[in-house]
């Protein structure tokens, strides 16, 4: 298995019904909310450190966490905060993972020019001039890798680890194949 480190993890969660961000703003300490730039509250917890975006819906993003349990754990500290200003929250929210960013390092230098055309154009986005790395997206599992002439990889578009796994592991495959590594 290829090594890799979870950098951020995004989830989604409802929280509650037609929520005043407004009221809540004010009375949340941290809480952020400029209606006329964006249509959400910003939250940030410390610990487990991650940020939210709450929507008039209840509807919640969460961000920051690298792993499921911290992205429940934030999701839970936040209700009871929304709960200690006196928000009325839905009974034990539960998180979604709908994307998981990771970084690996093959420990190989990599030829993206001899890469992009060996993997096929179709599902490459390279522009040197533009941006250093390589977008590869591939279909299964569903992600997006980008691919650094250090060998360094990111992967994005995970909604598991082992969607990760599998990806980079494809990856790995696929570049030993083509004679790369």
């Amino acid at each position: 298995m290829t090594e890799f480190t979870i950098v951020n993890m995004v989830g989604i969660s409802k929280v509650g019904d037609n929520l005043d961000l407004n009221s809540i703003s004010m009375a949340l300490e941290g809480a952020e909310y400029e209606p006329e730039q964006f249509p959400g509250m910003v939250f940030r917890t410390k610990v487990p450190k991650a940020a939210f975006l709450i929507f008039q819906s209840g509807k919640v993003v969460c961000t920051g966490t690298r792993s499921f349990e911290e992205a429940q754990n934030a999701l839970n500290l936040a209700t009871s905060k929304l709960e200690e200003v006196g928000i009325k929250v839905l009974p034990d929210p539960k998180i979604d993972i709908v994307n998981i960013v990771a970084s690996a390092d093959i420990k190989s230098e990599i030829n993206l020019n001899q890469v992009a055309i060996a993997l096929g154009l179709e599902n490459i986005e390279y522009e040197p001039e533009q941006f250093p790395g390589m977008v590869y997206r591939i279909k299964e599992p569903k992600v997006v890798l980008l691919l650094f002439s250090t060998g360094k990889i990111i992967c994005t578009g995970a909604r598991t680890k082992k969607d990760v796994e599998k990806a980079l592991e494809n990856l790995k495959t696929e570049l030993t194949d083509l004679g790369f590594l």
